[in-house]
């Protein structure tokens, strides 16, 4: 049975402006809660390329001068989440009942960089998301989709960009708005074939219901041979509890769904291909989850808690202000970890993971 949540038509607007995600920003995107850890993006740092611009330039006045400005990114991510794991164990019984749930995520993302100073900018980013999960063998199929939480804020970098070291340092901080519907629902096909109206699994929600703020950070430095070492990490706090919508789920204190952080840690290594001009190859590891408690205020309610830890190899290209980076991050480790209701419960809860996901951006330098 094929249901479609009221919030899919909304993101027809991303799909027609090529919505992907961001290389220039440091917040969490798309952030739907899910089965698999998180639904972060990738951001990634200026300066990877040996070659490459740490800043657009700045010119002397007038609209074409202040375009020079801002950088826009648009971006895709996608990954099918199928895999169960109690804690790092492995359910190869789901796979064999044939009773695994099925989550294919699409993330779409804009997001845009308007740089005030040589060192200080505005940031912005409009997530969106379409969803596809499976339960019971098919029986019951879902659909959802829709704009997701929008963030806006502020980065600055420590030392005057472009610097002689050829590495710097940013922080960031923005504001996560309540922008995305949190409780798209559909019909669920019920034992005796009756059908009742539900909320979806909050890991095809396109938002989460809670105002929030994130944190991040990049960092790079060229070293030996023209190696470009980097690395970011950002941190979505909810002070927010639970949202108030409902689970339909048996187990005591998993009524409703919670609000999660959520965190995103990348780092590696970066060099350009010899005689390619423009061109580099990308090989690091990235960490990315929801946590068992909140950084600030109660962590009730159902979540999913976990995390990944990924191998990430990528290529970047750069021409002329214009910037393409595609990366596939693999999965080597991916933990459900116990949740406070399973604290409570005495239970361990499980979640499904994916075994790789594809990424691909294109950023315009204006």
């Amino acid at each position: 049975m094929d249901r479609t949540a009221r919030s899919y038509s909304p993101l027809k607007c991303l799909v027609a402006a090529g919505c992907v995600l961001t290389l220039s920003t440091l917040s969490v995107k798309a952030f739907a809660q899910g089965c698999v850890a998180a639904h972060t993006e990738q951001p990634l740092v200026a300066g990877l390329l040996p070659n490459d611009q740490e800043q657009p330039s700045h010119g002397g006045g007038g609209l074409s001068d202040k375009l020079h400005n801002l950088t826009i990114t648009i971006g895709f991510r996608t990954y099918s989440s199928y895999k169960h794991y109690v804690g790092t164990d492995y359910q190869a019984q789901r796979a064999a009942l044939h009773n695994e749930v099925l989550n294919h995520v699409d993330l779409y993302d804009v997001s845009f960089n308007y740089q005030l100073t040589p060192r200080w900018s505005i940031i912005g980013d409009i997530p969106g998301l379409t969803a596809t999960r499976h339960q019971q063998g098919n029986v019951n199929t879902y659909r959802a989709g829709g704009i997701g939480d929008i963030t806006a804020g502020v980065q600055a970098w420590v030392f005057r960009p472009p610097t002689e070291s050829h590495g710097n340092v940013a922080f960031s901080m923005a504001l996560k708005m309540p922008t995305g519907i949190n409780d798209a629902s559909g019909y669920t096909i019920l034992a005796g074939g009756k059908t009742q109206l539900r909320p979806f699994d909050q890991s095809i929600q396109p938002g989460d219901g809670s105002w929030g703020f994130t944190l991040g950070t990049q960092a790079y430095r060229q070293t030996y041979f023209r190696t470009m070492l980097y690395f970011t990490g950002s941190w979505l706090f909810n002070p927010r509890d639970t949202n108030g919508v409902q689970t339909f789920r048996s187990a005591p204190h998993e009524d409703v769904m919670s609000v999660t952080d959520q965190y995103l840690w990348r780092g590696g290594f970066s060099h350009g291909v010899p005689k390619i001009r423009n061109l580099a190859l990308s090989m690091g590891g990235r960490m990315e989850g929801v946590p068992v408690r909140d950084a600030f205020g109660a962590s009730n309610g159902f979540r999913r808690p976990g995390y990944v830890i990924s191998i990430e190899p990528g290529l970047t290209y750069s021409y002329r202000g214009n910037t393409l980076n595609v990366s596939a991050p693999w999965a080597m480790e991916r933990n459900r970890k116990i949740s406070v209701p399973d604290i409570q419960n005495h239970t361990h809860g499980d979640a499904a993971f994916a075994d790789y996901t594809v990424i691909a951006s294109f950023t315009r330098h204006f």
